[in-house]
């Protein structure tokens, strides 16, 4: 790709030009070494448990992006601070599909009440690679004074830029997480870094997180939902029962959401997992489930975060689902530029409203 320095970006992306053919994230072309944000695709889906694609979003997103307007309501422009997408890492998605036709074969031994220990093998030691690809790629911006994005790939693809996170910040964070799913299972499915894993593992690996505050989860084990409850002041959740029957009550959603939000740290990563919407916005999601946010509630939500003062200081997008007709992946576009424009906004890097 040929750069642009990030003069050049805005004036380009203020002219709304069509985009062309090989163009980044909302049309840009900017250098990351211009850029004040840098997100980092992750091609993968190697533990999916229901419906595939997910790995192919990184580029759908990109893609699908280029038909974005890039002024918004609450963010404003946040395109002059510079945001950049690294181009996707082939050899992950390779990986990939190496490790998925591994853990088809783990599943359906499971299923016939065997284990197959040496396609387990090769799937948690392809995980184990992809959390050290996505660290030291994450590593590597931190360290040059950028804030990261990680755009999935299956749920698991964050652990990289989470525990680089907790090595890099002085002060400890909070979690806010959007998801139908606690993914709290330990080794689901016998895969350690299981998509359904992602928070257990961030939980026990990640000293610097002081605590996890869930969002539209719907559909759960009573593992996970245990778990949730041992964690006593260290986890929180607003099941999307519970917020349903509230709204049906008249109870607005500010006093519904400031609650949970109020638990959370000065510091703040969000974890959104598409799925977490209402299945109209992500109907190819690996694992949709009826009910859950709508998009503006969403959109609300993340930015209350921005008005309360919090500090975004990283966040990724997940399991955004294959479609032919772009629909997952015009949903998910939009999500990646509302977390852009919230963490650019809590960092003082934009202005809001």
């Amino acid at each position: 790709m040929t750069y642009r320095t990030l003069e050049e970006e805005i004036k380009v992306l203020e002219l709304g030009l069509p985009p062309v053919e090989g163009d980044g994230f909302i049309g840009g072309r900017l250098d990351p070494s211009e850029a004040s944000l840098v997100l980092i695709p992750v091609p993968w889906e190697a533990t999916v448990s229901f419906g595939e694609g997910t790995a192919k979003a990184p580029d759908a997103i990109r893609i699908t992006s280029h038909q974005l307007d890039v002024e918004t309501y609450h963010y404003i422009k946040p395109y002059t601070a510079g945001i950049s997408m690294l181009e996707t890492d082939k050899s992950l998605h390779k990986l990939s599909n190496k490790a998925r036709k591994k853990a088809l074969k783990v599943i359906d031994a499971l299923e016939n009440g065997e284990t197959n220990q040496k396609a387990l093998d090769f799937v948690n030691e392809a995980s184990a690679t992809l959390n050290s690809s996505v660290y030291e790629k994450a590593m590597e911006q931190i360290n040059k004074g950028k804030f990261v994005g990680v755009v999935g790939g299956d749920h698991s693809s964050p652990l990289g830029l989470i525990k680089a996170l907790n090595d890099t910040q002085s002060e400890s964070f909070g979690i806010l997480h959007v998801d139908a799913h606690h993914d709290l299972r330990e080794a689901y499915e016998g895969f350690t870094y299981s998509h359904a894993s992602i928070f257990y593992n961030t939980m026990n690996e990640c000293e610097k997180v002081s605590n996890l505050v869930q969002f539209g989860i719907r559909d759960y084990s009573s593992e996970e939902s245990q778990r949730m409850f041992n964690y006593g002041y260290r986890g929180a959740c607003l099941y999307d029962t519970d917020m349903q029957q509230q709204l049906a009550c008249g109870v607005s959603l500010e006093n519904i959401f400031y609650p949970y939000i109020n638990q959370l740290p000065n510091n703040v990563y969000l974890s959104i997992d598409i799925d977490g919407l209402e299945p109209l916005n992500c109907p190819n999601t690996g694992t949709p489930v009826p009910s859950g946010l709508r998009y503006g509630e969403l959109e609300h939500l993340i930015f209350m975060i921005v008005k309360s003062g919090r500090r975004i200081i990283g966040f990724d997008l997940c399991e955004v689902g294959d479609s032919k007709d772009g629909w997952d992946a015009n949903v998910g576009s939009r999500v990646l530029y509302q977390l852009c424009g919230a963490l650019l906004a809590s960092q003082g890097k934009i202005n809001y409203r």
